[in-house]
């Protein structure tokens, strides 16, 4: 079996371009809702290449999206990178794909991702969504934890890299327990050349250092996600990398309380970016939901 991938364009909330890859199911395999997957802050699309391309051999057309200011999406002039932006765009992504298949979509959101999930279903109400899968990610995350990410991300963010080389060192001290890739070419798709020679960080640096970033809203955005949370009504499954840093045992257990709809996978041998840590039973878990609903 085979399916079809192509580059498409939406448009999000602020009018800001918004590129992704859209895979479809070979003919007459397509059945079911439609899959939208937003990664992570400081990833790119290309992290949802492997899901995707099993979720569409599975019969669910798949859209991979680059966020805004990530990837090959537009840097917003507004400089607007808050969790409530991303949210924005998320409904938007929703309605264009919805008006597309004519079926609301699965949303699969790792960490920056899901939070965009779970606030678009607060502004925009659970009807938008046929599911909402919330990859290492619940409103109550570990400060400890989104400070170190978010210092791993701003370290180089100016400076850059000489090589693809010297950021897979960089990356390799930051995540010793993941196998090193053989290959840079995966690297190279989250890094830009800049004229200058070296390579930089493919997302905004005002994502991390600008006026309206997703440090911004503390306690009045986390409340607004537990208003969320505690008023989910679509089926939803939330997906925690055992090593996670950001996801503590207690932060599920606020999370269950609060949506004791919602099933749960606790992934071992997986930190936070679960998908890249252990694909295999992300995946696993991603089908079983979608073949459930």
């Amino acid at each position: 079996m085979s399916h079809r991938q192509d580059i498409i364009e939406f448009i999000g909330a602020e009018d800001n371009l918004l590129v992704a890859d859209r895979h479809i199911p070979a003919e007459g395999r397509e059945h079911g809702a439609p899959v939208l997957l937003l990664h992570g802050g400081g990833q790119t699309r290309h992290a949802w290449g492997k899901a995707a391309s099993i979720i569409a051999e599975a019969g669910h057309r798949a859209y991979t999206v680059d966020q805004r200011g990530h990837g090959d999406s537009a840097w917003v002039p507004s400089k607007a990178y808050a969790t409530p932006d991303y949210a924005e765009d998320a409904v938007a992504l929703a309605g264009q794909i919805t008006r597309e298949t004519g079926t609301p979509p699965v949303l699969v959101g790792a960490s920056l991702g899901g939070l965009a999930g779970l606030g678009a279903t607060r502004i925009a109400g659970n009807e938008r969504f046929a599911g909402l899968v919330l990859v290492d990610v619940t409103p109550h995350l570990d400060r400890d934890g989104v400070s170190k990410i978010q210092g791993f991300m701003s370290a180089r963010m100016h400076e850059g890299f000489a090589t693809l080389e010297e950021a897979a060192d960089a990356i390799a001290a930051y995540l010793p327990h993941r196998k090193r890739p053989s290959s840079l070419d995966g690297l190279a798709k989250n890094l830009r050349r800049h004229p200058d020679g070296r390579y930089r960080w493919h997302w905004d640096p005002a994502f991390i250092d600008g006026p309206r970033t997703v440090n911004t809203g503390g306690e009045r955005v986390q409340d607004e996600l537990i208003a969320a949370a505690r008023d989910l009504t679509l089926p939803t499954l939330l997906v925690r990398g055992q090593q996670s840093e950001l996801v503590t045992e207690e932060a599920v257990a606020a999370f269950r309380e609060l949506a004791p709809e919602a099933r749960y996978v606790d992934v071992s041998g997986a930190g936070h970016m679960v998908a890249g840590d252990r694909n295999d039973a992300f995946n696993e878990a991603i089908i079983g939901f979608l073949e459930n609903l």
